[in-house]
């Protein structure tokens, strides 16, 4: 796990990220517009970058299984339902590390 990687200021610039695409995402599906598989592989893209400067300590449980599940079919509102929980899930688990790394560090 890259501790500089999941610091607060970094963590929140790739959920704030997020949260952009999300937006369109959402909107996307509400209109049908044909726009959300567009948007949703970026944010595929935009979590597997996350991951890989994380860390894959930073995937919430059955992480790889469901992220699996979402490149299947990145245009279905279910994945973009459950990519959205992925993101959430891995904000809380960086918060989680970041504490259980600034606990051991003050340990020693």
């Amino acid at each position: 796990m890259n501790i500089e990687a999941i610091t607060k200021e970094k963590i929140d610039a790739w959920f704030t990220e997020w949260q952009e695409l999300e937006g369109k995402i959402h909107i996307a599906h509400d209109t049908r517009n044909g726009e959300a598989k567009g948007l949703m592989e970026a944010a595929i893209v935009l979590f597997d970058r996350l991951v890989e400067e994380g860390g894959d300590e930073i995937l919430p449980i059955n992480g790889v299984e469901r992220l699996a599940f979402i490149k299947v079919k990145p245009g279905q509102y279910a994945c973009y339902r459950q990519l959205d929980e992925l993101f959430k899930e891995t904000k809380k688990r960086t918060a989680r590390l970041r504490l259980q790394a600034t606990k051991n560090n003050s340990n020693r």
